[in-house]
């Protein structure tokens, strides 16, 4: 198990932690990855999310929910630019 002392920095409006590149390699992790963070009593635990292949369209589109996601993205009646109706 490797292990290091790191320094919290400011990241914009967030706080940030630099993973060395051991702890990449010892936890299998690669740059743009999906992880998930989690608090179990105190401590931060990074896991890693096994994606699946890509949604296909119909797939991303069967799970679209207008009520969640805010239903048309520019609904209005009005004319904003050179459209002709």
């Amino acid at each position: 198990m490797s292990e290091v002392v790191l320094d919290i920095k400011q990241w914009g409006n967030n706080l940030g932690v630099r993973l060395p590149l051991a702890i990449v390699r010892e936890a299998h992790l690669k740059a743009h990855q999906t992880v998930r963070l989690t608090v179990v009593d105190g401590q931060i635990i990074i896991t890693p999310i096994i994606a699946d292949k890509p949604l296909t369209l119909e797939q991303r589109l069967a799970q679209f929910d207008p009520k969640r996601h805010g239903g048309e993205t520019m609904a209005t009646a009005k004319h904003l630019g050179q459209e002709k109706w």
